[in-house]
């Protein structure tokens, strides 16, 4: 269910880089000094090693530690994030782009931050927040307090997404989490498989007592972090960090990222963090002269209380949900409540894009950027947008090349109801086809929503089996222009449906649909669904269901509050849990068959410290009932040589069908690790993925007599699996947008089946681009 591109978050990153054009290279801000030290000694056996004793000790209080002491605690945060374009030269001045904006803009250089060259203020972000949290089970609340956008103020997701590129660290994890991709922590029990520890000196930290011991990697061709760690003498608790990446990271469009993080001991028990500081320098392109963005974020933590006793369950699960309103402070809050003062370039960004609002060649280029980002056009201020212009054009073996249009309602990023509507055409069936929705949110806290809509367009139903009940997903049969075999098994479906959903939790949504539907084959002299209903034989069928679906995203983070939200799954690392229960209603609207479905969906990304990232997806689904095949589960195939998640690749539409079933999928993404190891291979920056997929399922001699078309239903009794690795990361530069995958079928080699005119494959390719770090 997850999409393979997410376009928008690729399109807000862009954003980001466009703002300056050009990247270039600079010295690091607040640079750690060069933690290589001549004469470094190396030990045989880390037992030898004096440090070794050190982060014994500091390992033992890796769980009793800081806010962990304490049944509860409160704390303000403030956060601070800023983007400038370095090293601005006259010749840059004088490009083209910026013409009609340059006298704005360039006013603004400052040169006094950062090694004496000119940098160009593009973006900053300043929030509070009130963060409330207990121990036994772990709890917490994040509350944001007031918010402050300047930059690309206009554009909430991209500065949602720019805030969402950070996280807070936790130095005594194993593993760091910098955009998805792990590294071991200094502090890590394994520390001593990845680093050379030295003690170089003895220092006082917030004036306590520390060692510090410099850590560098022991494969410098690694993806490692080096830097300076102080550990408290008398309690051999972490007092600060200061560590950066090595200079041959693979990461695109990153060249460098480095973190210093401070504690403080309130008493004598208890270190907490002070602050956090990350700056990641950004790079369109990997030549030593290109232009770079420093992107630094700062965190400061204060206020601190411990065991108050008032934050209770019941109030940690309090949904708030901030207003526009009460979260927009004046200049005067800002002074008395920032915990750190703005420098004089962060002061210019607010300056220079008050000046440029009402410039009319910044308008466009913002207009050009929402477009882009959202697919939709506005049609002046009607508060009606055309799009999605990214589902434009499709082809299918049935309509051939297909045309859509549509439009929407739309006033704000925070609309309370929308409405939206398609039409399409298809150039070789000749048909028009349509849909339409509604729907209306009336709460924000618990999202309680209630719509309705209809299409009648051409569907390919067997390739999900946990199904999304909405109108305006798109359909799977014109998503690929490219396909292995032919694809004729498509579905013409006539569907109406009203819904209402809920979040009486965070992340937890509930959600009841009543749908009617008829569906009959697209073409019935290529695709034959036929079924024998009360000794009657039929070519379509309707149906009528009742579904109530139960979601569970915990962590899951959005950038908007309305009724429409955009996800921020690019970076995200949460689960989700679905179950679903769908209950068919013979009789009512000429329904068909009573029936009872019942459905679990289980996905996790999980990372494996410096060993990747793990997306692993569960699903099980049970029909009680005997049904036709345009009801049953089909286990997803895809036929196209596009990559897709969650589906069979080589695997042909409606091969295996089943009353019962239970799938799995995993896909793991080694970013580099293996490759990276090989002589001249590890030049080219190309990244492994392996994958495994597997499916088995039932079938009912009821469902089987059923069937009375020319197609022989099978299912996978046993199970059905096939395997293979793909690379990613192939292109030049930082643009390594490319991935090809090799797929084996491990089993059914000689299936037989007149469900597709399409044989067996034994074998395959699919490719297709992503945006990866």
């Amino acid at each position: 269910m997850k999409s393979m591109l997410d376009y928008k978050f690729i399109l807000s990153f862009f954003l980001i880089c466009c703002s300056g054009l050009l990247f270039s290279q600079t010295e690091k801000e607040n640079e750690i000094e060069n933690v290589v030290i001549k004469g470094v000694k190396k030990y045989k056996n880390k037992k030898e090693n004096p440090a070794y004793a050190i982060m014994q000790e500091v390992w033992k209080k890796k769980k009793s530690n800081g806010l962990l002491l304490h049944k509860d605690y409160q704390y303000k945060t403030y956060e601070k994030i800023d983007f400038r374009l370095d090293n601005i030269d006259s010749a840059f001045t004088k490009k083209r782009a910026f013409k009609g904006m340059d006298s704005i803009i360039f006013k603004y250089n400052d040169s006094s931050e950062i090694a004496g060259k000119a940098v160009l203020p593009i973006f900053i972000t300043e929030s509070i927040f009130k963060v409330y949290g207990k121990n036994d089970p772990k709890k917490e609340r994040k509350d944001l307090v007031a918010t402050r956008l300047s930059g690309l103020k206009n554009n909430q997701i991209v500065s949602k997404t720019i805030q969402n590129m950070y996280q807070d660290i936790n130095i005594y994890n194993n593993t760091i989490n910098y955009l998805n991709i792990g590294f071991v922590s200094p502090v890590s029990t394994d520390g001593f498989g990845v680093f050379d520890y030295n003690i170089t000196d003895t220092i006082e930290v917030n004036t306590v007592k520390s060692y510090e011991i410099r850590f560098t990697p022991k494969n410098p061709d690694a993806l490692a972090l080096k830097g300076r760690l102080y550990i408290s003498m008398d309690k051999y608790n972490v007092m600060k960090v200061e560590m950066e990446t090595n200079k041959k990271i693979n990461i695109n469009f990153v060249k460098s990222i480095s973190t210093d993080l401070e504690f403080d001991n309130p008493d004598d028990s208890t270190f907490i963090p002070i602050r956090n500081e990350t700056t990641l320098q950004l790079v369109l392109s990997d030549k030593e002269k290109a232009k770079s963005v420093i992107a630094k974020r700062v965190a400061n933590y204060s206020d601190y209380q411990f065991d108050t006793g008032n934050i209770t369950d019941e109030f940690l699960n309090k949904i708030v949900v901030p207003e526009d309103e009460a979260v927009s402070k004046d200049e005067e809050y800002w002074q008395a409540n920032r915990t750190e003062a703005l420098t004089n370039s962060e002061q210019n960004i607010y300056k220079m894009y008050d000046e440029l609002e009402d410039n009319p060649k910044y308008k466009k280029v913002v207009k050009v950027i929402e477009i882009l980002n959202s697919g939709y056009i506005p049609a002046g201020h009607s508060g009606i947008e055309i799009g999605n212009i990214f589902q434009t054009f499709g082809y299918n073996d049935i309509e051939g090349f297909r045309l859509r249009t549509g439009f929407r309602t739309y006033r704000g990023k925070n609309d309370m109801w929308r409405i939206q509507a398609y039409t399409a055409y298809g150039f070789r069936d000749q048909k028009w086809k349509y849909g339409a929705e509604a729907k209306y949110m009336f709460n924000k806290t618990n999202r309680f929503t209630v719509g309705a809509g209809t299409r009648n367009d051409v569907l390919q139903l067997g390739v999900q089996l946990t199904t999304d009940e909405g109108i305006m997903t798109r359909s799977f049969a014109s998503s690929s222009v490219v396909n292995s075999g032919d694809n004729t098994s498509l579905s013409f479906v006539n569907q109406t449906n009203v819904f209402t959903s809920i979040e009486p939790w965070k992340n937890f949504q509930i959600r009841l649909d009543a749908t009617q539907q008829s569906i009959k084959a697209a073409d019935p002299n290529l695709f034959d669904i036929r079924y024998y209903r009360g000794g009657i034989l039929r070519s379509d069928l309707n149906d009528t269901r009742f579904t109530a679906t139960l979601i569970a995203r915990p962590g899951i983070k959005f950038s908007t509050y309305g009724v429409d939200r955009y996800e921020m799954t690019a970076l995200a690392n949460n689960p989700t849990i679905i179950l679903k229960y769908t209950k068919g209603v013979g009789g009512v609207f000429n329904s068909d068959f009573n029936y009872n479905k019942l459905q679990f969906y289980y996905y996790q990304p999980v990372i494996l410290g410096n060993w990747g990232r793990l997306f692993a997806n569960v699903e099980v689904g049970k029909n009680f009932d005997a049904l036709p095949l345009p009801l049953q589960n089909v286990l997803p195939a895809n036929q196209s040589y596009g990559l897709q998640r969650g589906v069979f690749s080589l695997m042909n539409y409606y091969e295996f069908v089943a009353d019962s079933y239970a799938v799995l999928f995993l896909e793991h993404h080694f970013n580099g690790k293996i490759l990276s190891q090989i002589p001249l291979i590890k030049k080219l920056k190309l990244r492994e993925v392996a994958f495994f997929r597997s499916g088995v399922g039932s079938l009912k001699q009821e469902t089987i007599n059923l069937n009375a078309g020319n197609m022989a239903l099978s299912t996978p009794n046993k199970p059905y699996y096939e395997y293979g690795f793909g690379i990613e990361n192939i292109g030049w530069g930082n643009f390594r947008l490319l991935r090809i995958d090799f797929n084996w079928r491990g089993n059914y080699l000689n299936h037989t089946t007149s469900n597709s005119k399409s044989d067996i494959r034994k074998f395959g390719i699919q490719f297709g681009f992503q945006m990866n770090f």
